[in-house]
């Protein structure tokens, strides 16, 4: 009995399941509703618009401008005229059908790209013969836009798509843009919105005659967040003129909130050269020039050794393990005997007897060779132990390890460790006066200018940092940066000495020229070696020029670290450029001219030029 009415039932209930998702289907399922339309619906994605970007003071950056694609899904192209669209197009026939060939080949029920980034008054001229061309459809998107050719390294670019991009992102298809460098790449989910859909009706004779279906299946597009960016526009373009003919960079922070005000890298480029067609013809230019390396951004992938800035912090780290006091003396002779036959150059005069102060701003080595090898030798029971306190106080200023601001590129730089010398000396085969060379931040030290501008406005704050970032905030309220405080391993009673130990490197140190009037400024000055191999043979080149400082000294509100390669010493090129952007900050102006006109005018170009020019050549002249 049971099987008699198995069957029939099993039938039937199969039955009415087919019937079932048939009625979902045609009558409730609106995918399937277009589908069933064929070639008379077509679909368009719609792009929204980018996001756009300001400074702190809401001066624009980056902003659109439309641009169209010519599109097509292959399995919908009728015959035509090859030449005809050709022309229209602006491209050869033979470009074109090679473009139709890479569309069938990706897919041929899928749109495809068939010409990129046609004008608005192109795309006006194809506007009224695109209906004779089944298959193929214009799609609206928005190239950027610079108004002011400034901060290339910082907010990036955008580039099409490829597989990769689409096989980590299911967002995107073929032909879309998105973020490459920088902020651009970084906030790209916040830049560049949500897509939308767009469908319409054609008559028989392939023409757009309206939405489809009123529109009731659209769905709208959601344009990107503009975002606040923490860049002082005006600051940035000042230093990124002070660094013309020259190589380097400027990082400037605001230390009671870790806002990036200034981020320069020279030599940049102008960020509207990666807009348009010729956008990869430009970027190839860029990319294979080896000497300048234009798309390097010095300021967050360059490692240098710090040079004399390094000296504070030793003297910090001093303080803070008890081994010195701010009254503790030694006495220089024109430098010292560290090891024996090995003598360590300094330019204090024969007999010149420094306490720590004047050690700072006379910036004597022999002052900071003793000081560094008593931290190795007595912070710790052995030097082991000495060496990896050292390390850690160092660590807690944030070196030698990535800082952790909101842009894809960086260095960590490196701060070596006791394991670091065991390794390379073998145990018990070194001391302090082994790698003494630290003691004036030479050595195997290694920062980058972002990382040098971080601990600079750790001093100035006496004693913390707050992560440096490029965000302030975004249009809508939405996203929120958050502001923590990271205190080092130094108390903050040890840091004035080192302070005002600063302020008389400007007011009667190495430093003078840096003096702006009404303003106490706090810096230190370094010079550090240069070497490179040419053709094999490590050859010594004119040494780098840095300054680091923060103002004023008693309330910062800004601190910046200045970096020029092959610029002598630090009070030539180096405390110049970042006085004159620390007076343009701090008082909306620049009234040393004098001191303005021979930064602007002075180049460096002969001097990256020697190495190269196959002739003997003077360095430090």
């Amino acid at each position: 009995m049971i099987k008699k009415f198995f069957l029939p039932a099993m039938t039937l209930l199969t039955a009415l399941l087919f019937v079932g998702r048939l009625i979902s289907l045609q009558l409730l399922n609106s995918s399937y509703k277009l589908l069933s339309d064929g070639n008379a619906v077509i679909e368009k994605e719609i792009y929204p618009e980018r996001g756009y970007i300001y400074d702190r003071k809401n001066k624009l950056l980056v902003s659109n401008q439309p641009v169209y694609d010519l599109m097509t899904i292959p399995e919908n192209i009728a015959p035509f005229d090859t030449l005809n669209l050709a022309n229209l197009v602006n491209i050869s026939k033979s470009e074109l059908k090679d473009k139709l060939v890479a569309a069938k080949r990706f897919s041929i029920k899928l749109p495809s790209v068939v010409v990129s980034q046609i004008s608005k008054e192109r795309n006006a001229i194809i506007q009224e013969k695109i209906w004779k061309y089944e298959g193929f459809y214009l799609q609206k998107k928005s190239l950027r836009e610079y108004p002011n050719p400034i901060a290339a390294n910082v907010l990036g670019y955008i580039s099409e798509v490829n597989k990769n991009d689409m096989s980590k992102d299911g967002y995107y298809s073929l032909g879309e843009l998105t973020g490459r460098q920088g902020v651009e790449r970084y906030y790209e989910d916040l830049l560049r919105g949500v897509k939308g859909k767009k469908f319409l009706q054609k008559d028989r004779f392939n023409r757009i005659i309206g939405p489809y279906e009123d529109g009731v299946y659209d769905v709208k597009s959601k344009g990107g967040k503009n975002l606040i960016l923490t860049l002082d526009s005006e600051l940035q373009e000042y230093g990124e003129l002070l660094l013309q003919n020259k190589r380097g960079g400027i990082v400037a922070i605001e230390p009671k909130t870790g806002e990036v005000l200034s981020l320069v890298s020279a030599p940049s480029y102008d960020p509207n050269l990666l807009v348009g067609r010729m956008r990869s013809k430009h970027y190839r230019e860029l990319a294979i020039d080896s000497i300048s390396k234009p798309l390097f951004d010095r300021g967050l992938q360059a490692q240098y050794a710090p040079g004399s800035p390094f000296k504070t912090l030793n003297a910090l780290i001093a303080l803070q393990e008890g081994v010195i006091d701010s009254n503790t003396t030694y006495r220089c002779n024109h430098g010292h005997y560290y090891a024996r036959g090995v003598f360590m150059d300094c330019h204090c005069s024969y007999g010149t007897k420094n306490n720590l102060l004047s050690g700072i701003y006379k910036s004597c080595n022999t002052y900071f060779a003793n000081v560094y090898r008593k931290i190795i030798d007595e912070a710790g029971d052995s030097i082991e132990e000495g060496m990896n306190k050292w390390n850690k106080h160092l660590k807690s200023f944030g070196l030698g390890d990535y800082l952790g601001y909101d842009l894809p590129v960086g260095k960590k730089g490196f701060i070596p460790d006791a394991s670091y010398y065991d390794y390379w000396y073998e145990k018990g085969g070194w001391k302090s006066a082994t790698v003494v060379s630290n003691a004036i931040g030479q050595g195997e030290i290694l920062t980058t200018p972002i990382q040098m501008a971080n601990f600079t406005a750790t001093i100035a704050n006496r004693g913390y940092f707050i992560k440096p970032h490029f965000l302030k905030t975004v249009s809508d309220g939405t996203y929120q940066v958050l502001h923590e405080k990271k205190k080092t391993a130094i108390d903050s009673l040890h840091f004035e000495t080192v302070i005002e130990g600063m302020h008389q490197v400007v007011e009667r140190g190495t430093a003078r020229i840096a003096r702006i009037p009404g303003i106490d400024v706090c810096g230190k000055t370094g010079t550090v070696e240069n070497f490179i191999k040419i053709e094999g043979v490590k050859t010594q080149l004119t040494d780098h020029s840095m300054f680091i400082a923060f103002a004023p000294k008693n309330d910062p509100k800004i601190a910046i670290a200045v970096f020029v390669e092959n610029g002598y010493w630090g009070g030539r090129w180096a405390a110049p450029i970042a006085s004159l952007l620390i007076e343009k900050y701090l008082t909306g102006e620049v009234k040393r001219k004098w001191l303005e006109t021979r930064m602007l005018n002075g180049s460096l170009l002969a001097e990256y030029e020697k190495p190269f020019s196959g002739q003997p050549f003077i360095i430090n002249e």
